[in-house]
């Protein structure tokens, strides 16, 4: 059984007496905002220990601490094995619109450099055994569309070099607070950094002259060089993507939909 936000914050200091607020919209866990002494914190818990292709908590926060320290994440205030509390971030989250802007294109191709220039995490993201796990729990009667992904997957080249990633930048995993900064940190691990460009790109669907200048911003002006590999790790990035809406209890047709359309 899931223990309750109370029975938690009763066991870490100075937080035993804090107000709870259901946060709603999570996937993959229970959150609250908790607040006590005018100090806000987000917890979350989880009904299972988590395994990959997401980190631990303990892993998530060794990640997490080091990218806060460096100013692109928010602190960790204590983790265990099924407990998450993490300050709170008053900000703006972004939507798809905000990538519309070439100065939050640049600030954000800034933030990546910077990200992907942390040290190592010792993890490496497997991209083969994330789409199996996925496609094992498919119950959506397209095992063509599946198989179609799973193979693509298994086609793509291992990454020749890793560096530090956080393979979830939708837009709802970055805010300005005033500065960027970027949220849940459940995947990061070394991989290819065009992941993460693909995930941007891929994702919201950038239109091409915008893919353009973001990966011209992202390598000095040399974008244009690194496309075919951008488009590479787009492919990977949709059928990944696909595997994963596909695999949710309750799947979003039109997710689906939109994903399925992009499959090469």
């Amino acid at each position: 059984m899931t223990e309750s936000p109370q029975a938690v914050l009763a066991r870490i200091p100075g937080w035993e007496r804090a107000e709870c607020s259901r946060l709603h919209g999570g996937l993959t866990n229970r959150s609250w905002i908790v607040s006590v002494n005018g100090r806000r914190a987000v917890l979350k818990i989880d009904a299972a220990p988590r395994g990959a292709p997401y980190n631990d908590r303990l892993a998530e926060k060794s990640i997490q601490t080091i990218a806060a320290r460096a100013g692109l994440a928010n602190s960790v205030l204590y983790a265990e094995e099924c407990v998450y509390l993490t300050d709170y971030l008053e900000g703006n989250v972004w939507a798809s619109s905000c990538l519309d802007k070439d100065e939050n294109l640049e600030l954000l191709a800034s933030s990546l450099r910077k990200l992907h220039s942390l040290p190592l995490t010792r993890r490496s993201f497997n991209a083969v055994d994330a789409a199996r796990r996925y496609s094992g729990k498919i119950d959506v009667g397209k095992p063509d569309i599946a198989e179609h992904c799973l193979n693509i997957v298994k086609k793509m080249h291992a990454p020749q070099y890793l560096y530090c990633c956080h393979n979830d930048l939708v837009a709802g995993n970055i805010i300005t607070a005033p500065e960027l900064r970027f949220l849940d940190w459940e995947y990061a691990c070394d991989n290819d950094p065009f992941f993460d460009l693909a995930t941007i790109v891929a994702h919201h669907e950038l239109t091409s002259s915008q893919a353009t200048f973001f990966l011209d911003r992202y390598f000095d002006g040399d974008g244009e060089r690194w496309r075919k590999k951008l488009e590479r790790q787009m492919t990977l990035y949709n059928a990944l993507v696909w595997l994963w809406y596909a695999s949710r209890p309750e799947s979003d047709p039109q997710a689906l939909l939109a994903f399925e359309s992009r499959l090469t």
